[in-house]
């Protein structure tokens, strides 16, 4: 059984967005935990998924050593380039609907090392 205060702790404010459960902060102020990108062998990694999205595909880009201010940018420019929705969840840009091809395309000609994942 959980405790009274892990029950009325807030997760989200309309003020500050999302909020920490561990230390209460904004999400991006978080003192607890560290956000930092995943660092690899330096390759962004582009591919598709459509586990627990009820059979609908996302085009998901890993790897992206950016902030999270840029990572925003970046996806803005990527959801404008193939006229769809998406976010970015945990440094994981998520494009809605298969678009592979045309997201390498436009990587390598920003000069990112990106190569296609999965099947």
């Amino acid at each position: 059984m959980k405790s009274k205060l892990s029950r009325d702790r807030v997760v989200y404010s309309t003020e500050q967005g999302r909020i920490c459960p561990d230390c209460g902060n904004p999400v991006n102020q978080c003192t607890c935990r560290k956000q930092t990108s995943p660092s690899g062998d330096g390759n962004v990694r582009v591919s598709r998924e459509t586990k627990g999205r009820k059979g609908k595909g996302v085009t998901l880009i890993k790897g992206l050593d950016m902030d999270a201010a840029t990572l925003a940018l970046m996806s803005k420019k990527l959801k404008v380039m193939c006229g769809s929705g998406g976010t970015v969840k945990e440094g994981v840009i998520e494009i809605q609907g298969d678009h592979i091809e045309r997201i390498l395309d436009y990587l390598k000609k920003q000069g990112v090392r990106a190569k296609r994942a999965g099947g």
